[in-house]
């Protein structure tokens, strides 16, 4: 397998060799020692081994001497030196040829040149490998020099080995700039110098495993690595995988059931007078705030045992509260009026502490920065505009930027906005760039919601479809079907653990769930009586999901299994626990 077999030296020596290899290229040790071997042991020959051919598994596609080197790598990773010499000995397919462990001992003991000569003699179809190894190599050589103060032996590697290898020339400028800093380029420190030496030199040799083709050097964990990749699938295909808890074993195939999702109506809040338009959670999942066609918003705080206690109702807007959008910090509150002023709202103490008005124009959606002193607003003239916390207004983006009804986000570097700006159209403004992209979309986009990462955007249309969006490629990467929406702004979220679902309100008064992945439905879970205009679902929760409704209500949805608590009226909450819609 793209090795070279030592025929003259005993199993003995080889085993010892890659006993001391392996271990140091994990614990960047340099103390073994390898025999120099004979010419002919030096010069790289394909390695042939008994039953190369042969594969192992009931679905024959993995080979065995793959699967056996493989395994020697792990067995050293892991710090069993004599069951990897013993493995390599009984079953005669060695970790590494021996121009490898040639080139490994010297690398480890800062052999340079002899490095570069043995690269030479491995098998390496493609010029260009060697090349890169041999500037890595050198590289090294260069930097050590450096490190020891050996100045003109630095440049003379400089002059004479790396730079006729005519390659990374940028690199080369950066190195020439180095020897008038030498302190650039110490590494840990010179309190131990053969440590930190030791420790580079076994960097160089992770870097130089993962330039040479796989068949010459083993990836350093390769079999942790496809184990981990094999979990993770698992994971990734489990369509109700939604718990840190739930444990994945390589003893079993993963398997989660339905009852991880949340489905079952545990409360249900009933402090606004009209229908609700809007929810979102706090950043750090203690609060809800929630807005309404009664004009006002209410801030609901999650308790210790999951449930939600009315904490402030937030009145003085003249029209509908559109919308809401909470600071960076959860210390503060923004609530944007249909066409109106935005106010700021004190978490704490319920307090208004601004009025942003402009002049001539109503606010149609909010939004922070990162940093907690700048707003983003978006305005009924198509304008986004940014201000301060005190109202002045910073900067301003005039033209088609947005629509009388309208989403707006803000990336947490804060160089992005993220808005509607045409019927069928997203603008990506990337302030500091002054770059425009469009996510643009045939049907006519109602509303819009970014995952907590920033790389994805969910956007509803009113074809009754829901579409995710990859934002760095402007790629559309699934489509979500089933919900119902004709005439009303229907709102959708990313949720549940690393937000592997999507969720989505519904006119036939249902809230939908989809795994994000597969695009299957879930869930379609009833209980309102009215069009479900928007969910949440909590970041910090993944079995707690919210709903807000034209029936006047707020439903909060956790797992099948959890314990009711006490039915009927719960005063000092403002809310009602129910089950499925059952008082």
């Amino acid at each position: 397998m793209g090795g070279v077999e030592d025929e003259n030296g005993p199993a003995t020596k080889r085993m010892k060799l890659s006993s001391g290899v392996l271990k140091g290229v994990v614990d960047g040790l340099s103390s073994v020692r390898s025999v120099p071997n004979s010419l002919e042991d030096l010069m790289a020959r394909p390695l042939v081994i008994e039953g190369d051919d042969e594969v192992v598994g009931s679905k024959g596609v993995i080979r065995k001497v793959e699967l056996v080197r493989i395994i020697t790598e792990a067995l050293y990773s892991l710090g069993y030196d004599k069951s990897g010499a013993f493995l390599e000995e009984e079953s005669g397919i060695p970790l590494h040829s021996s121009v490898v462990n040639q080139l490994i001992q010297q690398v480890l003991d800062g052999q340079w040149d002899e490095s570069v000569a043995t690269l030479r003699n491995i098998c390496l179809l493609d010029e260009n490998i060697v090349k890169l190894a041999s500037f890595l190599i050198l590289e090294q050589k260069f930097l050590e020099f450096l490190d020891e103060d050996k100045v003109l032996d630095a440049l003379k590697t400089l002059r004479m080995e790396i730079a006729p290898l005519a390659i990374n020339n940028a690199k080369v400028h950066e190195l020439c700039l180095s020897i008038l800093s030498p302190t650039k380029c110490a590494y840990v420190g010179s309190a131990n110098q053969s440590t930190t030496r030791a420790k580079s030199r076994s960097m160089l040799l992770e870097e130089l495993q993962k330039l040479l083709p796989p068949t010459v050097m083993i990836p350093g964990r390769r079999l942790e690595h496809l184990v981990e990749q094999v979990l993770i699938s698992q994971r990734d295909a489990c369509m109700f995988h939604n718990s840190q808890d739930k444990e994945i074993s390589l003893y079993k195939d993963h398997k989660c059931g339905r009852d991880q999702i949340p489905s079952r109506t545990l409360q249900v809040l009933q402090a606004h007078t009209d229908e609700v338009w809007f929810l979102q959670f706090s950043h750090n999942g203690k609060y809800l705030a929630s807005s309404s066609n009664d004009r006002s918003a209410i801030i609901w705080e999650v308790d210790s045992h999951g449930e939600l206690c009315l904490k402030h109702k937030l009145l003085g807007h003249q029209k509908p509260v559109s919308s809401v959008s909470w600071s960076p910090d959860d210390s503060e509150l923004l609530t944007c009026g249909s066409e109106e002023n935005v106010r700021r709202w004190d978490v704490s103490s319920g307090e208004c502490l601004h009025i942003y008005e402009k002049a001539g124009n109503g606010f149609v959606s909010c939004g922070w920065f990162p940093n907690g002193n700048w707003m983003c607003f978006g305005t009924n003239d198509k304008t986004i505009c940014m201000w301060d916390l005190e109202g002045k207004e910073l900067d301003c983006w005039k033209g088609q930027r947005t629509l009388r009804i309208s989403d707006l986000e803000v990336t947490k570097d804060g160089k992005q906005i993220i808005s509607i700006c045409r019927e069928s159209a997203i603008l990506l403004l990337d302030r500091e760039a002054k770059v425009e992209r469009l996510i643009e979309e045939n049907q006519t986009i109602t509303s819009f919601s970014l995952s907590r990462d920033n790389k994805f955007l969910l956007v509803n249309l009113l074809n009754q479809e829901i579409h995710l969006w990859n934002i760095q490629e402007v790629k559309l990467v699934a489509k979500y079907r089933g919900h119902k929406r004709t005439q009303f702004v229907i709102r959708s979220c990313l949720g549940g653990l690393d937000q592997a679902f999507v969720a989505s309100g519904s006119e036939d008064s249902q809230v939908y769930i989809w795994h994000k992945c597969s695009g299957e439905l879930i869930d379609a879970l009833a209980g309102h009586s009215g069009a479900v205009n928007c969910v949440a679902w909590n970041p910090t929760n993944s079995h707690m999901l919210a709903s807000a409704s034209d029936d006047r209500t707020i439903r909060i949805w956790g797992l099948n299994d959890m314990k009711m608590k006490q039915k009927g009226p719960a005063i000092h909450c403002n809310g009602v626990h129910y089950c499925n819609g059952r008082a």
